[in-house]
């Protein structure tokens, strides 16, 4: 039996789909540009995940918005600390939080978030030999503590059966919103053997200046172009006759650009009769969806076809691609072989899992 510290970061993700880049000090402005929480329903999913293979594990978690709810619908009768938390959580919380559970004896904690939420969990476990595994929520997702999808997190849970040391890496938010890509080791930790655990974001993407005059070569007139964020990306739309917003979304359509750094709702305000999302993975995970670039949620998808980009060096270093878009039947859909542009001309067929 497997005794589980759990805990939720309930403000986790909500800055991605308003096109914040992230919630840390943003959390009163997402909420103003009508951001809805996503860390209790992907707390959910994996718990549900971990209930169906492994239904007799001791859950020991805090109260709510942080942990209790969400437990109990997942089919758990959890152990909920007597703890009292402040009328905005933070960091303090998710640091006390597991503070009690090491005290309690747990084997692993598992928790909800992002990065932040990562380097919270990762300072009170470190040097204790607890592991910790992530159920991936936040906008920044980049440390190699985390499982690739929430109900990953649940089976990786229930199956594990020998830990390695992984890296906890944070963003600089600030520099992020201003375009620069600027992270920061911050722990070693234990985290369960998996394959269904994600791997460190590498930077590097190689040359993709052929790709970018050969993607914009072939646009076409009537045609919406919502042109995901990335330095794969900012070659295209540097091609395309205008300067990227950094790290943004941006929404091109037949020589203006439409949407500068947008949110989901700006996106979809835009959308034409006839639209293409173009993203490139992440070095080093192969997430082409769901890290990063949340404003380019599940409706704008179903509304659009897809053109995944990137250079041979990126796809030889992340092998296949991984999806996470928050809604599991379109992951579904989008899952299989994917054929992705390489340069000028040239496609690989790579796939999606």
């Amino acid at each position: 039996m497997r005794r589980i510290g759990f805990l939720v970061n309930p403000i986790a993700g909500m800055g991605g789909r308003v096109g914040l880049k992230g919630t840390d000090g943003k959390v009163a402005e997402a909420r103003a540009r009508g951001a809805e929480p996503r860390a209790p329903d992907r707390a959910r999913e994996a718990l549900v995940a971990l209930h169906d293979r492994l239904p007799d594990a001791e859950i020991l978690t805090v109260p709510d918005p942080m942990g209790a709810g969400v437990a109990r619908e997942a089919g758990f009768e959890p152990e909920v600390l007597d703890f009292a938390l402040g009328e905005e959580t933070g960091a303090d919380d998710t640091r006390r939080a597991v503070a009690a559970f090491l005290e309690r004896g747990v084997d692993l904690v598992l928790f909800v978030g992002g990065d932040g939420t990562a380097v919270d969990v990762a300072r009170a476990i470190e040097g204790t030999g607890t592991p910790m595994l992530g159920v991936p929520a936040g906008v920044k997702v980049y440390s190699s503590v985390f499982a690739v999808t929430p109900a990953a997190a649940g089976r990786v849970v229930a199956e594990y059966d020998r830990v390695a040391d992984r890296e906890v890496n944070d963003v600089d938010e600030d520099a992020f919103r201003g375009g620069e890509v600027v992270t920061e080791l911050k722990a070693v930790v234990p985290v369960p053997v998996a394959e269904d655990v994600q791997a460190s974001k590498q930077l590097a993407g190689g040359n993709t200046r052929t790709l970018a005059e050969g993607v914009a070569a072939d646009v076409q007139q009537g045609v919406t172009y919502v042109l995901g964020p990335g330095s794969t990306l900012g070659e295209i739309k540097r091609e395309l006759g205008f300067e990227p917003s950094p790290l943004g979304v941006d929404v091109w359509r037949d020589g203006e650009l439409l949407v500068r750094d947008g949110g989901e709702e700006e996106i979809l305000a835009a959308l034409g009769e006839e639209n293409v999302v173009v993203v490139s993975p992440i070095g080093g995970q192969g997430f082409v969806f769901g890290r990063g670039n949340q404003q380019i949620s599940p409706a704008v998808i179903r509304a659009s076809s897809v053109v995944v980009v990137a250079s041979g060096e990126k796809l030889d270093g992340v092998g296949q691609l991984r999806v996470d878009t928050g809604d599991p039947d379109l992951d579904e859909q989008l899952r299989g072989w994917e054929k992705v542009r390489t340069g000028r001309f040239e496609r690989r067929l790579v796939k999606v899992v």
